[in-house]
């Protein structure tokens, strides 16, 4: 029996979902999809996300793929997308569904992964969701220098979460930079992969560097101690945003709605 595979692109508010994957008894983005889409295609569905998102992280750009044994053309994808925009919550937004090659895996796949993390300097009740707000001073200088440090490495094991089913904790880190944008210190970072619960130990880690706990040789020794519970605390979860996953170009079939 034939297969066909498509991408469904979406965005997601995570404040209150216990993450992409499916849980036993919370609320989750996988699981919310899965019964709207089986209930509307009325066929089970189900989804292969681009990774696991930790309990209240968002993302602005998300895949995952699903399979089907009849293919759907092009205005039934976008009915499709409509319907379930109408159906979805506002916590959720679907921007298409785009037909890939039957070998395309929406984790697998991708080429690099990019992550904001936004850390407010004045309260402000309107991104109070999705910043971590932080009084006090804070040495962005330095946090850069510490970001350019951790480039270097690839072995990031001392930012993981212990226990968990990778088979190696190599990353390649091809761009990690702090910005000011207005009143918030914002912490882009990109790599090939990452590790459960890395960007916000990262974060979390460069923030202790900011404010004087540690120093850049002491960041060294925590990269190359390899011991988690050598960085600092994770940061919180509601300042992290997933914001761009690349792909091949070859994988996916026919014209793209979105560009």
């Amino acid at each position: 029996m034939d297969q066909y595979r498509y991408f469904l692109h979406l965005a997601f508010d995570g404040s209150r979902f216990h993450g992409w994957q499916r849980q036993p008894n919370d609320a989750t983005v996988q699981q919310t999809l899965e019964e709207a889409m089986t209930l509307l295609m009325r066929t089970p569905v189900v989804l292969t996300g681009a990774g696991r998102t930790d309990a209240g992280v968002h993302a602005a750009d998300f895949y995952a793929h699903f399979d089907l044994d009849q293919p759907i053309d092009k205005p039934e994808r976008e009915k499709l997308v409509f319907k379930l925009n109408r159906f979805l919550g506002g916590d959720i937004a679907i921007s298409e569904i785009l037909p890939v090659a039957v070998q395309a895996h929406a984790r697998f796949s991708a080429i690099s992964r990019t992550y904001r993390y936004s850390i407010a300097r004045e309260k402000n009740p309107f991104r109070r969701d999705y910043t971590h707000y932080f009084y006090g001073t804070i040495d962005d200088s330095l946090m850069n220098q510490g970001a350019a440090l951790i480039m270097c490495y690839e072995d990031f094991t001392s930012f993981s979460k212990v226990d968990t089913d990778t088979k190696t904790n190599i990353c390649r880190i091809s761009a990690a930079k702090w910005t000011t944008e207005g009143s918030e210190l914002v912490f882009t970072i990109t790599a090939d992969r990452f590790l459960r619960n890395m960007v916000r130990a990262i974060v979390g880690t460069l923030l202790e560097l900011g404010t004087g706990k540690i120093s850049l040789p002491g960041l060294k020794g925590i990269i190359e101690g390899n011991n988690r519970s050598d960085a600092g605390d994770s940061a919180p979860a509601k300042g992290l945003s997933l914001v761009r996953i690349v792909y091949p170009g070859e994988i996916f079939l026919g014209e793209r709605v979105n560009g």
